[in-house]
């Protein structure tokens, strides 16, 4: 079959790679569509994926061609979406409930093949069986919102808040959009993209600009959320959240990235500094919400580019173009 790969530090391809075949409790998909996303990035920069080459591809949808011996749950021929996640469910983090930490993580399209291919291989479990209303080449955008439906279980939102978010791509408008409909009073957003800012301010948002300081809001907000990863961003939310505020790091840094924080400040006003990790108990929910048109896939989704494009389409990504860009095998 052919599969887009990430041979090596910074070189992607499209080869030839051997059909998968699925074990006792697993399912071959034959993918109707992939996202790309920052993780595809990081692996290309070396980071994330212990080894390489790896077939990338961790948001991806499709078809039930085949199923192993001990499968019961789906056939041939079901729409399916795919969570990442592969857990061991053996250590600490696991037992707890806190499998996205598990110490024996990994994830379809990561550490081994994923969905950037012709077809995919995934355990049962992980596979979510989609209504008949729903296109499966939208159903790529179930994993980051899975990863959004997460970052608010974190925030644990309260109404009439107010909420500003850093980045307009896919994932902060995510945040936008379940801010929306998880009580918030106000949603602002930050962009330097303003094709991306234009695009929160058809979904609703509040207030969009370049930066905060535009937005006039000098006592801050209730939460902030980076959905950037990017250390200027993240430095200048740092800054933003009001007194007894949240700030959430949501979008995936480079390993090297170092911000300052003001411990005096965090005492005296009570600031929560937290974190979002993937996926965690939270995909069958963000199918659910996908069913019922929270997200709108003609605006989420720019791109849709052949396999071949792969590499073309990570340049694209990397360059900021358009919102969500995925590949259709």
């Amino acid at each position: 079959m052919r599969a887009a790969v990430i041979e090596s530090v910074g070189k992607a391809v499209l080869t030839t790679v051997p059909d998968p075949t699925p074990g006792p409790r697993e399912v071959v998909v034959k993918v109707a569509a992939c996202g790309l996303c920052g993780t595809d990035l990081h692996i290309m920069q070396g980071e994330f994926a212990p080894t390489l080459p790896v077939v990338p591809g961790h948001e991806f949808a499709g078809e039930v061609v085949a199923v192993g011996t001990g499968v019961t749950e789906l056939a041939a021929g079901d729409r399916v979406a795919v969570d990442p996640s592969l857990y061991c469910h053996e250590c600490r983090y696991c037992r707890v409930g806190h499998n996205n930490m598990c110490e024996r993580w990994a994830a379809i399209g990561v550490t081994v093949a994923g969905g950037a291919a012709e077809y995919a291989v995934a355990p049962v479990a992980n596979c979510v069986k989609l209504p008949e209303h729903v296109d499966v080449q939208d159903a790529a955008l179930i994993e980051p919102l899975s990863c959004a439906v997460r970052g608010y279980d974190v925030l644990a939102a309260r109404m009439g808040a107010s909420v500003l978010v850093y980045g307009s791509g896919t994932m902060g408008l995510m945040m936008l959009e379940l801010a929306k409909r998880t009580g918030a009073a106000r949603v602002d957003v930050v962009d330097v993209n303003p094709g991306r800012l234009a695009t929160a301010r058809e979904l609703g948002c509040s207030a969009a600009a370049a930066a905060a300081d535009e937005l006039d809001r000098p006592q801050g907000w209730d939460v902030v959320i980076d959905a950037t990863g990017n250390a200027k961003a993240i430095q200048d939310g740092l800054g933003r959240v009001a007194k007894a505020g949240t700030f959430l790091q949501f979008g995936v840094s480079d390993y090297a990235t170092k911000v300052t924080i003001e411990p005096y400040r965090i005492y005296n006003q009570e600031i929560t500094i937290t974190g979002s990790m993937a996926v965690l108990h939270s995909y069958e929910r963000a199918a659910d919400l996908f069913a019922t048109g929270i997200i709108d896939p003609k605006v989420f989704i720019s791109d849709r580019l052949p396999l071949e494009g792969y590499p073309d389409a990570l340049e694209r990504f990397a360059a900021g173009v358009g919102r969500k860009i995925v590949v259709v095998p």
